[in-house]
């Protein structure tokens, strides 16, 4: 064959190459993520330069000859096999489930700190990264000598893992590093038991091999910081590259809110994604702590996935695995009140996404749990529950105030019980419960005067409202708040129409801890705790007080405490059900009253979630004071007026 003749068969070659490109991204071939034009040229040139390669020998007359038949044959029957086997997506084995989680990079922000001289090249752990370990790096590695260390920052909290890339050495024996994550940078200062600091649920404090020329990826839970240190009797260490992976659930965020006042809107988001990083496999209290699934905690949770994502499989998983582990002859999690929240919540989802089917599935546990907690009442009217008995940790040792709030819980219980079993079609329970509710109004409980019983009393029904507000929820401000009951605080308020308390607590509550370097919202704040106190995002100076380390009580002391807990994340759903104004009234969210209540704000615009779409609203204040709304309703969802 000639030259002239080769070239020839070398362009019906490509040509059926780019045949086979057209063919290969109709079957599928483009899920790889190439564009379409990337796909065309990647596929001639696989055909030509790969599967349709020839030797090209000299002939002995001088001429070139491509030697075709057979070869070229057999890999043109090569590429019809991948044609026709690229449709068949990979399987996993049988048996097998996809995880709901997905993974996402989040690449270094800052060097917090470095132990001085001892360390090299830290500022270059800043610069983009490929993410693979590489035979020649394009920057001089981290360089730790024995006993140095670097205390780094991703931002934002994570729920994840970190990865260190080591380079290639001249010695390929492997290295160790300490490395010790943190919430706060102090917390990846201390040592084990030091201010609390602790290995429980997940390890923030250990020793890893490092492999010659490779990745290692360490997996502690929750942190936003991360201390390594090479080991005073090792070898150097060298890093090309630390990142983190942040897991969570890949989810839009239908909600939203947007006000005049962009300090809300921030605690608005920060609260999402607070409970956003609790939204793991199951339904988590915190992602440093207790990664567990609390009934109690996941009401104020619940209320904000039904104001951010609407529905979320997360909820109904959380619900059942509590159920299933849970004898209805056991108190959920240990604690009374925690299986009288499993109940509110199920009346608070149903009427969020209107699944009958669901509801009808809890019937028998839900029965025999509201017969056997009609049983802890006396005859005067009494609660009498055993088991733990719990609020919230504020007001944990004090039984007075304890006794106030369970009250309240039980009748609340018993009249949310009596709807969801007259739906059910239950008229013995539905009977049982409104008896109960009824006998259980005929005892006021003395008052404490703390906020959270107080509130709860309120809204149960026991007490006046606005007298409440008056006396006991305004006095001294947001002091007496807890991250958690402080969403109850915040509902009575709404309730006696005192909006602009509620927005002045958030405000200044949750608030402070943004200002103080928070990035979610903590398991527990009080405002005392800012005096003189050094942020967590930063070293803390001499002089001052460690808002992480030297505050907390009960199980949450010192670094123990939770930076990143989900019943925190209260004021969102508030934001969103009073600000924004959007009140689901009946299952399924069919029909909404949409009441702006904007405060000292100018305007207020956002999103909320429904089974049929997304409602969107915007509310501007006028001169007068009246308020013009315009809102924007899906199909299938009428607005009471």
């Amino acid at each position: 064959m000639c030259l002239r003749d080769s070239l020839c068969e070398d362009r019906r070659a490509e040509k059926m190459g780019g045949m086979m490109a057209a063919s290969l991204m109709v079957a599928g071939f483009d899920e790889l993520g190439l564009s379409e034009d990337a796909n065309g040229v990647l596929l001639k040139n696989v055909g030509i330069s790969c599967l349709l390669s020839c030797d090209v020998n000299a002939s002995h007359d001088g001429s070139l000859n491509l030697c075709l038949a057979s070869d070229f044959m057999s890999r043109l029957i090569y590429l019809i096999a991948i044609v026709f086997a690229i449709p068949c997506n990979a399987q996993p084995p049988e048996g097998l489930q996809k995880s709901p989680l997905s993974t996402f990079i989040v690449p270094l922000k800052r060097v917090v700190w470095t132990s001085g001289q001892a360390v090299e090249n830290s500022a270059n752990l800043l610069k983009p990264k490929s993410g693979q370990a590489v035979l020649i790096e394009p920057d001089a590695p981290l360089i730790l000598k024995p006993g140095a260390g670097v205390v780094l920052d991703f931002g934002v909290e994570i729920q994840g893992s970190l990865e260190l890339f080591t380079p290639q050495m001249k010695s390929k024996a492997p290295t160790s590093v300490r490395i010790r994550f943190g919430e706060s940078v102090a917390e990846t200062m201390v040592e084990l038991d030091e201010h609390g600091a602790q290995n429980d649920h997940a390890l923030r404090d250990r020793t890893v091999v490092l492999p010659w020329l490779g990745k290692t990826t360490v997996v502690p839970g929750g942190f936003r910081f991360v201390r390594i240190d090479a080991l005073k009797e090792g070898p150097e260490v060298q890093l090309s590259q630390v990142r983190a992976i942040l897991q969570l659930r890949d989810i839009p965020y239908v909600g939203s809110f947007k006000s005049s006042d962009e300090r809300l809107d921030r605690i608005w988001k920060t609260g999402a994604y607070t409970v956003h990083l609790n939204m793991q496999d199951y339904l988590w209290d915190g992602i440093k702590r207790d990664r567990l699934v609390w009934l109690g905690d996941m009401h104020p949770e619940v209320s904000v996935i039904s104001a951010v994502f609407g529905y979320n499989e997360v909820v109904p998983h959380s619900l059942d695995m509590t159920r299933d582990v849970t004898p209805v002859t056991e108190w959920m999690n240990g604690i009374s009140s925690y299986s009288m929240w499993w109940i509110i919540i199920h009346e608070d989802w149903y009427r969020q996404n209107g699944d009958l089917d669901y509801l009808k599935q809890q019937r028998t546990y839900l029965t025999a749990l509201l017969k056997r907690l009609s049983t802890f009442v006396s005859e005067d009217g009494k609660e009498t529950l055993d088991g733990m008995r719990f609020l919230d940790w504020p007001t944990y040792e004090n039984p007075i105030a304890v006794h106030e709030g369970l009250q309240a819980m039980m009748t609340k219980t018993m009249a949310s019980g009596a709807r969801l079993c007259d739906i059910l079609g239950d008229a013995e329970t539905t009977a049982l419960c409104r008896t109960t509710e009824e006998r259980l109004r005929k005892h006021i409980p003395a008052s404490s005067g703390r906020k959270s019983p107080a509130a709860l009393l309120a809204l149960a029904g026991f007490r006046d409202l606005k007298e409440v507000t008056a006396n006991v929820l305004k006095k001294d401000g947001p002091k007496d708040l807890s991250t958690f009951y402080g969403f109850y605080v915040l509902n009575a308020l709404a309730e006696a129409g005192d909006y602009q308390t509620g927005l002045d607590f958030i405000s200044q509550y949750w608030g402070s801890m943004l200002d103080f370097g928070a990035t979610t919202f903590w398991e527990d704040f009080d405002l005392d705790w800012t005096k003189n106190a050094s942020p967590i995002d930063e070293m803390v100076p001499a002089g001052k007080r460690d808002l992480h380390g030297d505050f907390g009580a009960f199980c949450y002391i010192g670094f123990r405490h939770s930076l990143c807990h989900g019943w925190a994340s209260g004021p969102t759903a508030w934001l969103s059900r009073n600000v924004l104004g959007v009140q689901p009234l009946a299952p399924g969210c069919v029909q909404v009253r949409i009441t702006p209540h904007l405060g000292n704000l100018k305007w207020v615009e956002g999103t909320y979630p429904t089974p049929k779409g997304q409602i969107h609203v915007r509310h501007d204040k006028q001169p007068d004071g009246s308020v013009i709304s315009k809102v924007v309703l899906p199909a299938g969802i009428e607005q009471v007026k």
